[in-house]
């Protein structure tokens, strides 16, 4: 019987990772039949390696630690070798991904190699001189799986979504958390400010919601999210800092509802089929995939501004992208969606 054996390498971060997620279930489809197996492996940095392992569909994760160097990578590199890959897909492209494929090739092995572009040229006419090249909207989803029409693998309707399978003691956590009751789940927070929805609109819109439950979810460091549980401490709990990220994106999957901006929460909303509203301003390449994800935007010609939020705000008003997304055209869309 003929084998494939699939290796995907994405090293980071956790919404790449996230999005790129969505092509191992086409992968696996494509190259399963009754005359041929195949495995899929993927190798990510090992800081990131619990996400992956959330994946049915991969077989095996191979984590690297970047704290290794470049000894380490190479040794790392040489153990993925001897497992003589026929399909190699590499979704990162990077000097890393690099250094790998030139170790899996060899006069012995030469594997069927597809490379995610990083379009770096029209990145540059995007930032620098306001040029956008790019589809309008990009979705990130979108970009992991064309390259593999190579591998005759074309997208198809909800194909992007991702079987993940969570331990009993992280659904007993979460369980234990929310019971039975109907949830929307806020994320305040992102990596960088610009892209955050205005601290007073979050405020407003639960006001707005007198009936809803939210869940707050965020990090650590995210103390200021601790000012819309106070709002109204019967019905808002604030979990930012008090759940890891495997939990959180369990919470996401019994959540009724999810309203964030480009997190990547907001992807695990989206791979997940979870109803969602995404509330886009700065960054470029934050845009979801399904029609479970509601996008709310505002037109202004100097969007987007970013790869990812970071960057200065060109506009009189500070943040206008994200300030012009009002909590009523949010809470409306809630409204319209709950019927209510």
């Amino acid at each position: 019987m003929q084998k494939n054996k699939v290796l995907i390498i994405r090293f980071s971060s956790f919404g790449d990772i996230v999005q790129c997620s969505s092509v191992v279930a086409p992968i696996r489809q494509r190259f399963t039949s009754p005359e041929s197996m195949n495995e899929i492996h993927w190798a990510t940095r090992a800081d990131f390696d619990f996400l992956v392992k959330l994946n049915t569909n991969v077989n095996k994760v191979w984590s690297f630690d970047k704290k290794l160097g470049l000894l380490g990578l190479f040794k790392f590199a040489l153990k993925l070798r001897a497992e003589n890959y026929t399909h190699i897909y590499d979704a990162h492209n990077n000097l890393r991904s690099l250094i790998i494929k030139i170790f899996l090739f060899s006069r012995f092995n030469l594997p069927n190699l597809l490379t995610r572009p990083k379009d770096r040229l029209k990145r540059i006419l995007l930032f620098s001189f306001r040029i956008n090249k790019f589809p309008k909207p990009f979705r990130g989803i979108e970009s992991y799986i064309t390259p593999l029409k190579k591998w005759k693998i074309v997208s198809q309707n909800n194909s992007h979504f991702v079987d993940w399978t969570f331990t009993a003691d992280v659904e007993n956590k979460i369980t234990n958390l929310i019971g039975t009751k109907k949830v929307i789940s806020i994320v305040p927070s992102a990596a960088w400010k610009m892209k955050r929805w205005p601290l007073d609109h979050w405020k407003e819109l639960i006001l707005l919601l007198p009936n809803t439950q939210f869940i707050v979810l965020g990090g650590k460091e995210d103390l200021f999210c601790q000012e819309l549980e106070d709002i109204d401490p019967m019905r808002v709990m604030n979990l930012a800092g008090k759940l890891s990220l495997v939990e959180s994106c369990h919470l996401i999957q019994k959540s009724q509802l999810v309203i964030s901006a480009d997190t990547g929460l907001l992807h695990v909303t989206d791979v997940l089929g979870v109803n969602g509203i995404s509330l886009m301003g700065p960054s470029a390449f934050g845009f979801t995939m399904g029609s479970n994800i509601k996008t709310l935007e505002v037109n202004l010609p100097c969007r987007p501004c970013s790869k990812d939020g970071s960057g200065k705000c060109s506009q009189l008003i500070w943040q206008r992208c994200m300030v012009e997304i009002t909590p009523s055209r949010v809470a409306n869309e809630v409204r319209n969606l709950f019927h209510e």
